[in-house]
């Protein structure tokens, strides 16, 4: 029979302030507000009752120090119509764990059928898919099996979607496969050296500074569980904070690029020249679009208007989005040179100036940026 169980003295309630900002015209969608949170311990005891206070679904976690995919993990499965507003009981009772509706990062199974959703277990290797190879942690899991329906339910449209599925590898990619990775202790580069700094300013470390302190006198299940709800709210609220960036900015800057890119052909006949007929972060668009897109020849420059001048910007395409090093840089013997000097050098009026290392220059004129970046592809 089912060892009794009682929950700890004083549960944690918490109800959280819904934001009046919206992503869109449209009303804030029922994923941005996981409604009452009441977070719990148990242990094994000699009376009490084995449902929660709130009657309703209950996720399981462990008690004791906390990280960042747990507390992530409990708070996105709370966004979900099946678990919405389910309390959260730590523990690692596994007679308890066995009675929950979910359990996340404990209880060593990994069965999206029953929602167990650990990693720790020997031979767990389960990755994100669609080419990231990164394993997952308890956070990686539940975004994997709900990140769907949770960006569906932020945009009010179906899981089938297309943008659903844009933004669900594109958050993984930007915001969940860190957290998988930081608590899975994989490096994020292939070197045997020291870092040259630390960094403990990310969310998985900002997350574990919210444990109890070991100086503090009060160590108790009811401190260490409002310290979780604390944890989930962070890392929830960074989420959600990126969930909005994606659909507001990410998703309508990959539409511009998307149509400018598939219009360097009119712009000159090497299809490496792209105007931007709308300014907008343009970088990495670019080149995801030209791998998935398979574009040949690549984009040397890109086009678009400075709104403050009103003044035209040749930039040259780096190597790589993070790469200072450009694919081809503007002429050296244009370099550092500025107005006048510059146009009777290179014999294209309205030119203002090339940066010193090439990867950017500026003409008055649309035209003459055009003109410029012509140039600079025959040299």
């Amino acid at each position: 029979m089912l060892a009794a169980w009682r929950l700890s003295q004083r549960a944690v309630t918490f109800i959280p302030r819904v934001r009046s900002q919206t992503l869109n015209p449209l009303p804030m969608a029922a994923a941005a507000s996981p409604k009452r949170l009441r977070v719990y311990s148990s242990v094994s005891g000699d009376g009490g009752s084995a449902n929660g206070a709130g009657g309703g679904k209950r996720v399981g976690t462990h008690n004791g120090s906390f990280h960042c995919d747990e507390a992530l993990g409990c708070y996105l499965i709370r966004l979900t119509s099946q678990f919405a507003g389910a309390d959260v009981v730590r523990t690692r009772d596994p007679q308890i764990l066995d009675t929950l509706d979910a359990v996340l990062d404990v209880g060593g199974v990994y069965d999206p059928s029953r929602h167990r959703y650990d990693h720790h277990q020997k031979g767990f290797n389960e990755v994100f898919g669609h080419g990231f190879n990164t394993k997952l942690s308890s956070a990686g899991l539940v975004y994997k099996h709900f990140g769907k329906e949770i960006i569906a339910k932020e945009l009010e449209v179906s899981e089938e979607h297309e943008d659903v599925h844009r933004l669900y590898l594109a958050i993984y990619k930007s915001f969940v496969e860190a957290l998988d990775a930081v608590d899975n202790g994989i490096n994020q580069y292939d070197t045997d050296q020291p870092p040259k700094y630390v960094n403990n300013t990310h969310l998985s470390s900002r997350v574990g500074r919210l444990n109890p302190d070991w100086t503090d006198p009060d160590q108790s299940p009811e401190k260490e569980n409002a310290a979780f709800q604390q944890a989930m709210m962070l890392a929830g609220s960074e989420f959600m904070e990126s969930v909005r960036f994606h659909v507001k900015s990410w998703l309508p800057a990959r539409s511009i690029v998307l149509e400018c890119l598939l219009s360097r052909g009119k712009v000159d006949p090497s299809e490496e020249i792209m105007v931007l007929d709308r300014f907008c972060p343009w970088k990495l668009h670019l080149f995801e679009l030209e791998e998935e897109l398979k574009i040949d020849p690549l984009t040397k420059y890109v086009l678009y208007q400075d709104e403050r001048s009103k003044s035209w910007r040749v930039q040259a395409v780096g190597v790589a989005p993070d790469r200072f090093e450009s694919r081809k840089p503007l002429p050296e013997k244009w370099r550092g040179l500025r107005d006048d000097e510059l146009s009777n050098d290179i014999g294209i009026p309205g030119c203002v100036f090339v940066h010193m290392s090439g990867f950017i220059g500026g003409n008055k004129t649309y035209e003459g940026a055009l003109e410029m970046a012509r140039a600079a592809i025959k040299c």
